[in-house]
């Protein structure tokens, strides 16, 4: 069982292990976790069905949608899971990047009930780079959780999935939290939010929706109201308006297709990263800068994206009938 929508690489897992996937719509206000009213119909539906439903996969900080839900949201879906007898997965992946830590409180399910959730982080979000990927799982400390971190360490070594030494030593490094790491880590955080806050001001400039990102590196827009300009430019649905804005802004916008989302939906999801500059050079100096924002590379990337929106704010003006 999977919220809708959710990471790219949950459902296509899952499928390749077999099983069924199943999407549960979030609640209102935020992502990540599903609406435990709608996570009781679907487990009674699917079992109705004869299906075996035993799993369900949430995010705490979620990607794509960039939202933190409030304790009292994740604890309802929580007692839902365990009342229907669901083990449940908390990707936290992104946990460490909370854009204001001091207004959001986080909190994971493995503090609400300890022997039913098994925690995963990979560590190639927030703390190592893409060129060194590893991650890590946290198990319940019975006896299921050791039979079940036992059958993954089986399945890991059946795959040939052994760490390599290069990363294992920086994910140990990393793990340790030395003041370097945890100081690049702040400095990164701030970074991102900034640019974040920066281009959903400018997506409800131009009439689109975006929820106020709370964590991670990007952001989800629902860009619905702007779908008679975007019709007037062929965009029809999520892959029409990946195509456009990809092509339109230089960088990558996947649709909200790719995340569970229904395709006729005209959601992206936006990443902050490209954003940083195209060159190790800039992306260090955007990490160090006092104002990031005053940067010339970032400041004509914020400009060409804004630009890009207010062309479509323009056209849906243009298109509203006459009062």
């Amino acid at each position: 069982l999977l919220p809708r929508p959710c990471p790219a690489w949950w459902a296509p897992q899952a499928r390749l292990l077999g099983r069924g996937v199943y999407r549960v719509p979030t609640p209102a206000e935020c992502g990540g976790v599903p609406d435990p009213y709608a996570l009781l119909e679907t487990v009674r539906r699917v079992r109705a069905e004869g299906g075996r439903p035993r799993l369900l996969v949430l995010s705490v900080a979620d990607d794509p949608t960039a939202t933190v839900p409030p304790p009292e949201v994740l604890h309802e879906a929580v007692e839902a899971a365990a009342a229907e007898g669901l083990h449940v997965v908390s990707d936290e992946t992104w946990r460490d990047t909370l854009h204001h830590p001091r207004d959001t409180v986080l909190v994971g399910p493995a503090e609400m009930d300890h022997e039913r959730v098994t925690v995963v982080c990979d560590l190639a979000g927030a703390l190592l780079p893409p060129a060194l990927p590893a991650a890590v799982a946290r198990f319940p400390a019975t006896a299921a959780g050791a039979a079940l971190r036992a059958r993954t360490l089986d399945v890991l070594t059946a795959l040939g999935a052994p760490l390599a030494a290069p990363a294992a030593a920086a994910a140990a490094y990393a793990l340790a939290e030395p003041d370097e790491i945890v100081e690049r880590l702040s400095a990164a955080v701030r970074l991102h939010a900034r640019v974040a806050d920066a281009v959903r001001h400018a997506l409800l400039a131009a009439g689109a929706f975006a929820r106020p990102p709370q964590a991670g590196r990007h952001l989800y827009a629902d860009l619905g109201p702007l779908r008679p300009a975007l019709a007037a430019r062929g965009v029809g649905d999520a892959q029409d308006l990946e195509d456009f804005l990809g092509a339109r802004l230089g960088m990558p916008a996947p649709g909200g297709h790719r995340f569970g989302d229904d395709i006729d939906a005209l959601r992206v999801r936006l990443s902050t990263g490209p954003l940083l500059g195209a060159t190790q050079q800039e992306r260090l100096a955007s990490l160090t800068a006092p104002d990031p924002l005053e940067l010339p590379h970032v400041e004509r990337a914020l400009s060409m994206f804004g630009s890009a929106f207010d062309d479509l704010r323009a056209d849906a003006q243009r298109m509203e009938p006459p009062r």
